[in-house]
């Protein structure tokens, strides 16, 4: 979530970063609301100030009533004239402190029928506070280009492997057509779809054979790597989570229609529970509400874990093969960095290296797109996305009737992202760190993330199939995967 300090101090930034990200959010709302709560609880501050004084001049004067009471005792007891006037004196005293006390006890019962009007009034105006301050997107960085959408994002580089350019057609760089991952899935025995709608519905699939093992080789060779090469810590985290890690990462509100709800409470349980769609919510709920040394900065967390996605809205959108599905396996990498922008910064260039790596290792074509403001989403703010060729796929608008042959020319299609948060999910999450500022005061901190695929597959096997098929329709092995596969050099 974003700083109310900030947003108090310069609202327009806000404003436009909403607009730039296409987001409607009520920006004078939220700040009508802060102002609110603020009034509202200095008043509570004020009030319980009020309750203490009251309830120590009450405990003053019903403690001189007691003492009162009780020289008032001892004179009746020593046979005192009630009609003298030492003792008449002594009984007016203790009618006044009496009538002093239950005047205190009075203010202090209004005070306390007012405390719980105004603990109603503070709860009601957080829970206000609340849902609009999470529906504030972060402001993209002030380098990342303005756009409405993926149409608007801009192309970083390209890198491709020898003998293959991807500005060229598949044939052109191979001397033959293309068969596309569901051909050759068919051909070589690698995936099951039929079976796989008939057990789960659409968008899902069963891998056989070679299509399992490869999917398993290209899991455990990026998972190796950012373990081994990168010394990423492995770690296993929770991929069904309560609702409080999906807002404490960002994913909700707004993105309840993409997860699967598991609705315990109506079957007795304590929590209900969601289906996660990445690796990054478990990562980083591992430090929700702690305070981490600064010495111990950077946490840096790679996982391989089953993620669910809904795909609502996507209806018509990449039906066939494994381009869009409800399930896959997903190696993700998650830093939690200082509250450094050039330290994040870094991080983020250093995470998509990786990536381009074991792509460059899997002899893959890919380009890096920047993406615009429309595209960031709410919580970044940056991405970089990571596009691979696929022969199989059409352009943007083109479609497989648009080719002579009748298939699509072929395409770029995403397969990983690279995101830059700063400290937008860990303040919803409550992660900090101890430092020591530059006067030598000691201080907490609320520190960075960022995030970036590392590997998901089935997706990834797409290209892999499709770039390293031969013309017999058999498909070459990288060698990076065939230690993998126990020396296996291809399918079929």
């Amino acid at each position: 979530m974003i700083d109310l300090k900030a947003l108090r101090a310069d609202p327009d930034s806000f404003r436009k970063g909403a607009a730039d990200k296409n987001y409607d959010c009520d920006i004078d709302g939220l700040l009508a609301a802060d102002t609110a709560l603020r009034a509202a609880l200095t008043e509570h501050q004020e009030l319980l100030a009020s309750k203490n004084r009251i309830s120590k001049l009450m405990g003053q004067k019903i403690g001189q009533a007691k003492q009162l009471e009780g020289k008032l005792n001892k004179a009746q007891a020593a046979g005192i004239d009630k009609s003298s006037p030492e003792y008449q004196q002594l009984v007016s005293e203790v009618d006044e402190v009496q009538v002093l006390a239950q005047g205190f006890q009075k203010e202090a019962e209004q005070l306390k029928s007012h405390e719980q009007d105004l603990d109603g009034r503070v709860r009601e105006l957080t829970a206000i506070r609340d849902r609009l301050w999470l529906t504030v997107p972060q402001p993209a960085d002030a380098d990342v280009p303005v756009g409405k959408g993926a149409e608007d994002n801009r192309p970083i580089r390209t890198w491709h492997p020898g003998g293959f350019d991807p500005h060229r057609s598949f044939e052109d760089n191979k001397g033959f057509t293309a068969w596309s991952h569901m051909e050759l899935g068919e051909r070589l025995g690698l995936f099951d779809f039929e079976r796989g709608v008939k057990m789960a519905g659409s968008r899902s699939y069963i891998l056989t054979g070679d299509g399992m093992r490869l999917h398993n080789a290209v899991l455990q060779f990026a998972f190796n790597y950012m373990t081994g090469t990168r010394g990423f810590r492995a770690m296993s985290v929770p991929v069904m989570v309560r609702e409080e890690l999906m807002v404490g990462t960002g994913f909700f509100p707004g993105g309840h229609d993409q997860a699967y709800h598991i609705e315990e409470t109506k079957r007795g349980g304590g929590h209900d529970m969601f289906l996660t769609g990445t690796g990054e919510v478990g990562l980083m709920g591992v430090h929700q509400g702690e305070i981490l040394d600064e010495a111990d900065l950077p946490k840096c967390y790679t996982t391989v874990s089953t993620c669910f996605r809904r795909e609502a809205g996507s209806a018509g959108k990449d039906t066939a093969g494994l381009y869009r599905i409800h399930q896959f396996d997903k190696v993700e990498q998650v830093v939690i960095c200082k509250a450094d922008e050039q330290e994040s910064r870094g991080w983020h260039q250093k995470m998509i290296g990786y990536v381009e790596e074991i792509l460059q290792h899997l002899e893959l074509p890919y380009r890096l797109l920047q993406c615009c403001t429309g595209d960031l989403g709410m919580k970044n703010a940056d991405m970089i996305d990571v596009e691979c060729w696929m022969p199989s796929r059409a352009e943007p608008g083109r479609t497989a009737a648009d080719d002579d042959a009748g298939t699509p020319s072929g395409g770029w299609g995403e397969t990983h992202s690279a995101s830059r948060l700063y400290d937008y999910q860990t303040r919803r999450l409550g992660l900090r760190y101890r430092t020591v500022d530059a006067q030598g005061k000691k201080q907490t901190v609320f520190c960075h993330s960022l995030n970036n695929t590392v590997a998901a597959s089935p997706r990834i096997l797409i290209p892999l199939l499709e770039v390293h098929q031969n013309q017999d329709g058999s498909v070459k092995i990288p060698q990076a995967l065939r230690p993998y596969l126990g020396g296996q050099e291809q399918i079929g």
